[in-house]
């Protein structure tokens, strides 16, 4: 449905049309991927892992608190004096944390085992045969680095 279905175009100035249609069409998005999130069953969101469950609490929080804000702009109250925004804030300083923790759980883990023979391996130390090889006239004693 566009704009121009509900109201008269009269009611408002023409300057904004676009805008208000593509506002429509916004919440149109957004009610059906709340639709979409109400059919999930409960259940299926307890398999989730916990930080998967976390994320999407605090995405739904995030996105209902956002339309409270809306709601509040077009009652004409200002939002930035209501307490949604302590909330807001409150809600993004949990989406960062639980961002960090999962760029920790990806970040690469050492394997001290491999990391242990890369430093063995790159590390030459010669055999009894290659040293006496090497121990020709005019050479002395190497040192062995510890």
């Amino acid at each position: 449905m566009e704009a121009s279905d509900h109201t008269n175009p009269e009611e408002y100035p023409t300057e904004i049309h676009d805008y208000l249609a593509t506002f429509e069409q916004s919440l149109g998005s957004v009610e059906e991927m709340l639709k979409a999130m109400m059919l999930v069953s409960r259940s299926d969101l307890q398999k989730l892992e916990p930080l998967e469950q976390a994320k999407l609490d605090l995405v739904s929080v995030y996105a209902l608190n956002s339309l409270f804000w809306v709601y509040l702009t077009i009652q004409g109250v200002n939002p930035k004096e209501h307490s949604v925004k302590q909330e807001l804030e409150r809600v993004r300083t949990y989406m960062n944390r639980v961002k960090e923790i999962a760029e920790k759980k990806k970040a690469s883990k050492l394997d001290k085992g491999a990391a242990s023979r890369f430093v063995r391996n790159a590390l030459w130390e010669p055999s009894p045969e290659n040293e006496k090889k090497n121990k020709g006239p005019g050479k002395g004693k190497k040192r062995k680095m510890d």
